[in-house]
């Protein structure tokens, strides 16, 4: 439906000015809403200046603010209890909405996402777990652990003590139940000053 330039004018000052939405302004002048849709969006400032409507919870935001950034954690209905105290008048669930869009966001920590090849890296530990008994006398326990990269699959193995030998043997094992070799290995905790090269033929 085509409208005039007046009737135009007369849309956009209803919306702009007196606030009114788009269904009350296309009863009132006759007009079907998508008509009154259409002639806002020929003015693209339509709707940019209207003051927004006041809430129930404006009176408390100071309130509510200066709370959360004190007690960032709690909760929102030890919150609402607090502004209801303080002549609030709304109800708990919108309370919740307001106040999930206030409270402060804990800063986001960046890191990055490693993306292995199978068989490209095993990441090894050497970890002790206490003494154990044994007979009439206490062993090292050390654990040998080898995970995989890219698959998470895991090899574990107890020794009884913290040898050099029963480290390396770790890795012969480790190699023998995973069925090969990784190209490389990121090591947690070496014994020693070591460096151990791993590599496998092409």
């Amino acid at each position: 439906m085509a409208i005039d330039e007046a009737t135009r004018a007369e849309i956009l000052r209803l919306f702009r000015v007196e606030g009114w939405p788009v269904g009350t302004i296309a009863r009132q002048l006759g007009l079907h809403h998508s008509t009154v849709t259409r002639a806002l969006q020929t003015d693209p400032t339509a709707g940019q200046d209207r003051p927004p409507r006041p809430k129930m919870i404006d009176p408390y935001l100071p309130f509510v603010t200066q709370t959360l950034a004190r007690w960032p954690d709690l909760c929102a209905s030890r919150l609402y209890q607090m502004v209801r105290e303080r002549g609030y008048p709304g109800g708990q669930d919108h309370f919740r909405h307001q106040v999930a869009l206030l409270r402060p966001r804990r800063p986001s920590e960046a890191f990055l996402r490693l993306r292995f090849l199978p068989g490209e890296q095993a990441q090894v530990d050497w970890a002790e777990f206490g003494r154990v008994t044994i007979g009439q006398g206490k062993r090292r326990l050390m654990a040998f652990v080898m995970t995989l990269s890219h698959s998470r699959q895991m090899f574990l193995r107890f020794y009884l003590d913290a040898q050099m030998s029963s480290f390396l043997h770790g890795h012969v094992a480790a190699f023998h139940a995973f069925m090969g070799v990784p190209r490389t290995a990121l090591y947690d905790d070496v014994p020693g000053n070591i460096i151990i090269l791993m590599c496998r033929s092409p």
